[in-house]
């Protein structure tokens, strides 16, 4: 029998004691070829032999490196002593020892091996997505994309790192796009005939946003709906979404009052019309002033093509009946029409009656702007003569304006009537045409008369 040196003997329980094995009767423990560990209800302890080259079989470390010494020195990888370090390939991560060596037992003192790099699940971005090129695992590269109407800020992809850690950060969607907002088409509105305004509507707008949210629309100007006057009008809405972007649209409302050229009132006349005078639709009556007669069309209508109907009519002195036989039946003549002045003098060579004469011929403009006929007594009966303007009156008729207003033939004088008849002022001196249009606007004209002497005065310059 063979004999072993005493310190080997040491050695060994020593090293069995260290491995918590007994000599005789213990379960011993062996790895697989898997790298498991199994039991064997008993173990014998082989003899020690570090000569023998697969005293612990081949450990496999999948996808890593293992750095082995062993007493034998040289590349022996599984000879009893040998001391292995384990290491992963970049991607990998070791689990379990980073070291083991070949021990008695014939097997490796622990075990170990690679798994994957993996990163953590990243979470959704709120607005946006992303998608890997190898969902959560090592050098996976994810892709950031927002939903439509948000912008990426910030890193536009992440990968994961060999640490297992992602590279940059998370970016986020912001929203940048303004809502869509479409306003109607400009119109133009003609005002119905005989209105100075026009109701005009529209389709109010509405608003869209990427978030799909409702939002409130913001109006100024009118409302759809309304009375617009005459002219042009900008309408603007505008709405704010929830980023506070902004979105703006405008119109624009002509409202126009079709019209004609204005009516010049006729001579001797005045016009009253409708509406606005002039407008589409406005209707214009002629009037003649007391003492003239129109002649031609009593109405005229403003068109829509911008034209009056018809054609203007004329104010004519209306025509006075001298052949009468009366006074009253004269008079009748301008009852409510026409004021009379009526002049009387002894002969017509009185200087009185010569100067006011004078100053009559200037004023027949004046005195017809303010409704008043001169009748001219001249003379003692019977050799008196009455006339107004070239037409002569009868004796009986002079005689009887004489009589009825109480006019002498013995001196100059004059008489004021107005259109009922009335005696409103007498003169016994020459007076000038100022004075006489003075009195007559203060206590004769009214004062629809005095607007439209006020219009009518520079006919007479």
């Amino acid at each position: 029998m063979k004999k072993f040196p005493a310190f080997l003997f040491v050695d060994l329980f020593t090293v069995y004691q260290a491995l918590g094995l007994s000599y005789e009767g213990s379960g011993a423990i062996y790895p697989n070829s898997n790298n498991e560990v199994v039991h064997e209800e008993t173990y014998y302890p082989p003899e020690l032999d570090y000569k023998y080259p697969h005293w612990c079989q081949t450990f496999k470390l999948h996808n890593g490196h293992m750095k082995c010494s062993s007493p034998r020195g040289g590349n022996h990888r599984n000879t009893f002593g040998t001391r292995c370090s384990l290491s992963c390939e970049q991607g990998y991560k070791l689990l379990g020892q980073s070291s083991i060596h070949c021990m008695s037992g014939r097997r490796w003192s622990g075990t170990a091996y690679c798994r994957t790099v993996r990163c953590r699940v990243l979470p959704y971005i709120q607005h946006g997505t992303y998608s890997c090129s190898r969902s959560f695992l090592v050098h996976s590269k994810c892709d950031y994309s927002c939903f439509q109407g948000y912008q990426i800020e910030g890193d536009r992809y992440r990968i994961c790192q060999a640490g297992g850690s992602w590279s940059g950060a998370e970016p986020t969607c912001a929203d940048h796009d303004p809502p869509k907002l479409k306003c109607p088409l400009s119109r133009v509105k003609v005002a119905e005939p005989g209105k100075l305004t026009a109701m005009v509507s529209w389709e109010r707008p509405t608003a869209t946003d990427t978030t799909g949210t409702s939002l409130q629309i913001l109006r100024n100007g009118p409302d759809s709906g309304s009375e617009f006057t005459e002219g042009q009008y900008v309408i603007r809405y505008k709405v704010y979404d929830q980023a506070r972007n902004m979105a703006t649209c405008k119109f624009t409302v002509h409202v126009e009052v079709r019209r004609c050229p204005l009516l010049k009132a006729p001579l001797h006349g005045y016009l009253s019309c409708s509406s606005n005078n002039n407008n589409y639709g406005a209707v214009c009556e002629y009037h003649c002033d007391p003492g003239y007669e129109r002649s031609g069309t009593v109405h005229r209508v403003c068109l829509f093509n911008r034209s009056w109907s018809d054609q203007a009519a004329e104010c004519t002195l209306m025509e006075i009946k001298t052949d009468v036989r009366s006074a009253g039946a004269l008079l009748d003549q301008f009852y409510e029409k026409r004021r009379l002045l009526i002049v009387s003098t002894p002969s017509a060579s009185d200087q009185y009656y010569k100067l006011q004469n004078i100053m009559l011929q200037s004023a027949g403009c004046g005195l017809d702007l303010r409704h008043v006929t001169v009748i001219e007594l001249i003379g003692i009966p019977p050799q008196e003569v009455g006339r107004i303007k070239e037409q002569f009156l009868e004796p009986e008729v002079i005689e009887g304006l004489r009589q009825a207003l109480h006019i002498t033939s013995s001196h100059f004088n004059m008489v004021l009537l107005d259109e009922l008849g009335v005696d409103r002022e007498r003169f016994i001196n020459p007076t000038t045409s100022d004075e006489l249009y003075t009195y007559i606007e203060e206590y004769v004209l009214t004062e629809e008369e005095q607007e439209r002497l006020q219009l009518n005065r520079d006919l007479c310059d």
